[in-house]
């Protein structure tokens, strides 16, 4: 199963766009969302062509591979937009390894959640990486809308066990078997 993995897209129609363009270049089976989709939030600047009805428009059309995960910025207005369910968490068992998909805000490296998982795979931190720490791995696939830390806008796809943080132009930036 080939996934794509996007995180705080924040409202950004530019980059909603660049997921489309993304999707249809990839051909991922799903497209898992891990939230803060619409609203740019209180810390950020607003994010580029900020339009969120846009964002909804694009992502509806797109919604019979979407999975999406509920992020510390995601309201319920914004599930009445969505014609997608919006989880607090997602488990999924992938190439015999247990996955859980969540936002980041509530676990992440620093609090982990318990239960038995082996990949723990989350967004909130703008900050796109790939670690693995006593035994779980760790991946985010930072902001697609607003990167930090000087980190590129970026998304994920995971393919026959293989890990790519790729940037919107499709440059790899890390990749990993997972395993």
């Amino acid at each position: 199963m080939k996934l794509m993995i996007v995180s705080d897209i924040h409202g950004s129609g530019y980059y909603a766009d660049k997921i489309k363009e993304i999707v249809e270049k990839e051909k991922p089976e799903k497209l898992i969302l891990l939230g803060d989709i619409y609203y740019h939030g209180p810390r950020n600047d607003l994010t580029q062509e900020y339009n969120p009805m846009h964002v909804a428009e694009i992502l509806n059309s797109m919604k019979e591979i979407i999975l999406c995960i509920k992020g510390n910025c995601d309201a319920e207005v914004d599930e009445m937009i969505s014609d997608f369910k919006f989880n607090d968490e997602l488990e999924m068992c992938i190439d015999n390894m247990v996955f859980m998909f969540t936002h980041g805000h509530k676990y992440n490296m620093d609090n982990l959640p318990k239960k038995n998982i082996d990949v723990l795979v989350y967004g909130h931190f703008h900050t796109g990486f790939i670690k693995k720490e006593n035994g779980i791995y760790f991946l985010n696939p930072g902001s697609i809308s607003l990167p930090k830390e000087n980190t590129k806008h970026s998304y994920m796809i995971l393919e026959n066990g293989i890990i790519y943080l790729k940037d919107v132009n499709g440059e790899v930036i890390e990749k990993r078997v997972l395993g």
